[in-house]
């Protein structure tokens, strides 16, 4: 920021016409510096308290957005109320809220593949008589109503017996029945507990600690360090199917990448509150899909060219500058994330003090141009919705149909406004990112099978953040690298359409056993069968 001036008396004003307008031209600048700076930190400001005390829900409300009603006509309707079950109410609920009257939807029937435990309630023997003529009552029909229970988790050992045999004549050949191959050797962990474990880590985020805690209450304690060493095993143990995934992942044309932070306690040459990263890889085809987690201690662009190679094809990132080498020493084509464009539109509303789903009739020409760049970028949004069970050449078609005059309206309002605006500002950061980035924010248009923007990477790598909200760090590398193994098998094999446990708990059991490549790749997810699983 420069600095103001200080005139003690009018002596230091300059005498000659053309050098006073100079210097008043010069205060004037200054004056604008410091008026967009004091505006970028009331924005930080009002940011700041809008993430601490509010909820971070970026939802716009579709009322408050109408710059395209021709898009509406584009959305096939809404979602369709769920059909009425069996046994419920003729009639559901209201529920009134401050907005709108929601009517409470009907409830699902329990799941038909659950066993039925029948529980008969029936009249004591003194209330089986008519009070009329004291007949005995019969039973003539039935009521029924179901409830869901639950056991809890029961522990069991597995006594292992290996049956010695010795010939009965000679009475020297001793053979004793081998044990199976386990995927922790000589361990007092199953594969079964071994994929309980993983599955309360890494997909329900439970902390070990409050595992062993668990263990504690039913009267089989495990120590938290021996349930660490347990996951660090299984993390190496999977290796080979992960080297398989990434196989898969690379010989793709189209993958998603992101990126979060992770603290490792215990790295050499660094310090514990060190900021390291865990890196994701999502393969954008929709068959065989792939979740690959990497970690690593960098966030530099290194990183990227390191994991992805000779990959060549079509990248989609956010706007983080790490990944352009990657691009062009690879060559790729970069797509980039409509996502992030939005947040600086939805972040400039609320540091004016506003709501983005509850906006004022009267509201200052920012929060206007705030909400025209939301109108926008929504408008794409309602094609894309359309258009997301489509074939690809069908989504490009028609996004060269709808989505092109969108994107073209939209720079020329960009164009248009940027140089209007404090640079500074969230308004002015947003209509940046969308004029740097237009290359890689408007490519999704060329091909049907990108997307418009990074939420498959993003959504990949939420149940690795919300996990850590609770684990808060890894206390060794190789600890992190188990972790990062995990998550990949576990996720790619939610991807696959598969129960996280019962295929942890098939690969653990099977994988120590395998003796050749193709034993190994009949465990990767596509070329196991639901009903093969436990």
């Amino acid at each position: 920021m420069r600095c103001m001036k200080t005139l003690s008396t009018p002596l230091d004003l300059p005498d000659d016409v053309q050098a006073l307008k100079a210097h008043i031209g010069e205060l004037e600048l200054a004056l604008a510096e410091r008026d967009a700076t004091i505006e970028s930190l009331h924005e930080q400001v009002r940011m700041s308290l809008t993430r601490r005390f509010t909820p971070s829900s970026e939802r716009v409300l579709d009322a408050q957005l109408g710059l395209f009603n021709e898009a509406e006509s584009l959305d096939d309707g809404g979602d369709e109320e769920p059909a009425p079950c069996a046994g419920d109410a003729s009639q559901s609920d209201t529920v009134v809220v401050p907005a709108h009257e929601r009517r409470r939807g009907k409830r699902a029937p329990l799941p038909a593949n659950l066993p039925r435990v029948d529980v008969v309630h029936a009249l004591s023997d003194e209330e089986r008589h008519c009070p009329h003529d004291g007949t005995e009552l019969e039973v003539f029909d039935e009521q029924t109503c179901e409830q869901l229970d639950i056991v809890p988790a029961k522990i069991q050992v597995l006594h292992h017996r290996r049956l010695k045999y010795r010939c009965p004549c000679c009475r020297k050949h001793l053979v004793t029945a081998p044990m199976p191959a386990q995927p922790i050797p000589k361990s007092q962990a199953s594969p079964g507990l071994l994929a309980y474990v993983a599955t309360a880590k890494f997909v329900d985020a439970l902390p070990l600690y409050r595992q062993s805690t668990q263990f504690e209450r039913i009267k089989a304690p495990i120590p938290k360090q021996t349930l660490a060493r347990w996951m660090v095993r299984c993390g190496q143990v999977v290796q080979p199917l992960i080297n398989f995934l990434r196989d898969e992942l690379l010989s793709q044309t189209y993958i998603h990448v992101d990126e979060s932070t992770l603290q490792v306690l215990k790295e050499p040459g660094r310090d514990a509150q060190s900021k390291s990263y865990m890196w994701v890889q999502v393969s954008g085809e929709r068959e065989r899909p792939v979740v690959l987690f990497d970690y690593d201690p960098s966030r530099s662009g290194e990183v990227p060219k390191r994991l992805l190679g000779d990959f060549r094809g079509y990248l989609h990132t956010d706007g983080y500058a790490g990944y352009n080498a990657l691009v062009r020493d690879n060559q790729l084509m970069h797509v980039q994330c409509m996502a992030h464009a939005r947040r600086f539109f939805v972040d400039g509303l609320k540091a004016l003090g506003l709501k983005p789903s509850k906006l004022p009739a009267k509201t200052p020409q920012k929060a206007k141009r705030l909400r025209k760049g939301l109108e926008f970028i929504r408008t794409l949004y309602v094609i894309e919705r359309r258009l997301r069970d489509k074939p690809p050449d069908e989504r490009q078609q028609q996004r060269e149909q709808y989505s092109r005059p969108v994107i073209d309206k939209l720079y020329q309002w960009v164009e248009k406004t940027q140089t209007t605006v404090n640079d500074k500002s969230k308004l002015g950061r947003g209509l940046a990112y969308l004029h740097n980035h237009r290359d890689g924010l408007t490519r999704f248009i060329e091909d049907g099978r990108l997307e418009i923007d990074n939420n498959r990477a993003e959504n990949a790598i939420r149940p690795f953040t919300v996990g850590r909200k609770n684990f808060l760090f890894a206390d060794t590398v190789a600890g992190a690298n188990a972790s990062a193994n995990l998550y990949s098998l576990i996720e790619t094999a939610k991807a696959n359409g598969h129960e996280p446990y019962a295929y942890l708990r098939r690969v653990l059991t099977e994988l120590p056993k395998a003796t050749t490549v193709e034993h190994v790749e009949a465990l990767l997810p596509w070329n196991i069968t639901a009903t093969e699983l436990p």
